[in-house]
């Protein structure tokens, strides 16, 4: 059997990185302006995330306008939130199957072996969500970083990694721990010997010789 100090680390990484994954899904600072050639000195830093654009003014001023249409935006992004949506969705579902299966828990019964592979179960989820988050980050920083190193995008107009990419990743990184230590909860089989122990046989035959 697992151990339970296993199971309560791996649902506590699980459980950071989920928030992670909100938080960095909600944040708009997924890639963000590069300073780069005459671009160094600006007035204007823009930042791009999933749901919407944002122009932190050098005053202060922080201005977002959500995106208007789903339609109109490309379709690695349309993806890459799709991708971050399911992974969520995915990690909170195995994360509450992993709960239920935890031995600190009295859900399921007194059954260690059914908690055991209810545990397993969720960590198997939770990997699966990570999976999914992790192929969202990964493909969105492959974009940016083709359009950064294609020589037609203009240079005011290149962006790089913005602090929003690092928490999804993190978070993902977080969720596959957890999982990994949840899906370790596989209960192992029992031993049973296949041949009686000589000790029982010997006393009773010696028992039945006094009585007769």
């Amino acid at each position: 059997m697992a151990n339970s100090g296993i199971q309560l680390l791996g649902f506590a990484l699980s459980l950071i990185g989920i928030i992670a994954l909100i938080i960095g899904t909600i944040l708009p600072q997924w890639k963000m302006s590069a300073y780069i050639g005459d671009n160094i000195i600006t007035a204007v830093a823009m930042y791009q995330g999933l749901w919407m654009s944002c122009a932190f003014q050098s005053t202060g001023q922080l201005q977002c306008k959500i995106y208007d249409s789903i339609l109109q935006l490309d379709s690695a992004l349309q993806a890459t939130r799709a991708l971050m949506i399911v992974g969520i969705i995915v990690s909170i579902a195995g994360l509450g199957v992993a709960c239920m299966g935890m031995k600190c828990t009295t859900c399921g019964g007194g059954d260690k072996v059914r908690k055991s592979r209810v545990a397993m179960t969720g960590g198997i989820i939770l990997l699966v969500g990570a999976l999914c988050a992790v192929v969202a980050c990964s493909w969105f920083a492959h974009n940016v970083i083709r359009a950064f190193y294609n020589p037609y995008t203009p240079v005011n107009t290149k962006f790089e990694f913005g602090a929003a990419i690092f928490i999804a990743w993190g978070g993902s990184l977080l969720d596959v721990l957890g999982g990994a230590m949840l899906a370790s909860s596989c209960p192992r089989k029992k031993q049973v010997a296949k041949y009686p122990s000589m000790g029982g046989p010997a006393r009773t035959a010696g028992s039945t010789k006094e009585y007769v």
